[in-house]
């Protein structure tokens, strides 16, 4: 995977480091997002399927505060990889895809609980970070 600098002379993309005990965890050893936000609490692809899950069950503001739980871990996460508050969060890297669903995540279930002006900044934000990202999640 080849991820490149931006031409207009931004900042480098930010890649989250990738730990794969979790992602083993969910694949091969059939432990549930529960088990795995537990046992790795700054693992956001776990918080972002919990997420999810609370959402599709519409149980919203469970929804969001699994979320919010992650897009926090995942902006420490970014600040320990050197990101400065904008710039490329790229969604062809693994490690970075926990953090931008998170993101998305947050962004609906804000919506869903009339947090208009959350929603149309985490979207934003997700926009500006990965437009494939972007792309992706906003359905």
């Amino acid at each position: 995977m080849a991820i490149h600098r931006n031409l207009l002379d931004g900042p480098d993309p930010t890649l989250l480091p990738e730990d794969e005990q979790p992602y083993r965890m969910l694949a091969e050893e059939s432990a549930s997002p529960t088990q795995v936000a537990a046992d790795f609490p700054s693992f956001c692809l776990a918080w972002a399927m919990l997420a999810d899950d609370a959402y599709a069950a519409g149980r919203y503001v469970e929804s969001y505060a699994y979320a919010r739980t992650g897009y926090h871990r995942g902006l420490d996460a970014l600040r320990r990889s050197g990101w400065k508050g904008h710039g490329p969060v790229p969604w062809e890297h693994r490690g970075n895809r926990g953090f931008l669903r998170c993101l998305a995540a947050l962004a609906r279930a804000a919506g869903a609980i009339k947090e208009t002006e959350e929603e149309a900044r985490c979207w934003q934000f997700l926009k500006d970070s990965s437009a494939e990202a972007y792309a992706e999640l906003k359905q």
